[in-house]
């Protein structure tokens, strides 16, 4: 049952992130958390792991469809590796319960200032 979840969730958050450019955190961590039980540190962690094939796949796809803009692409790498490796730093320090809150907080704003903003 825990492969047949797993794949699902995988298939979901695969055709979100190809869609919409996101999938692994906003699907994959509250999914992982809820259906398969993970803490949310180890959801994080393995959402992660699972977002960098995935955003190739879907990178080379919107590449050949001339969706992609290197330029600034190579100006977001480095300070998102940079930030991607803080953010890991400061998830350590935080309790479990804490982390959940922050990032439900995280979604919540975001989803609504895409619905209602411009």
């Amino acid at each position: 049952m825990k492969f047949l979840i797993a794949g699902t969730i995988g298939l979901v958050s695969g055709v979100i992130s190809g869609l919409c450019g996101v999938g692994g955190g906003i699907i994959m961590v509250p999914a992982m958390v809820f259906l398969l039980k993970l803490d949310t540190k180890i959801a994080i962690g393995t959402s992660l792991a699972v977002i960098i094939p995935t955003a190739i796949s879907g990178t080379v796809k919107h590449y050949n469809q001339g969706n992609v803009d290197l330029k600034i692409a190579a100006l977001l790498i480095p300070t998102a590796i940079l930030g991607a490796w803080l953010g890991a730093q400061f998830a350590e320090s935080l309790p479990q319960a804490t982390l959940k809150r922050v990032f439900g907080g995280l979604l919540l704003l975001v989803g609504v200032k895409m619905l209602i903003g411009k």
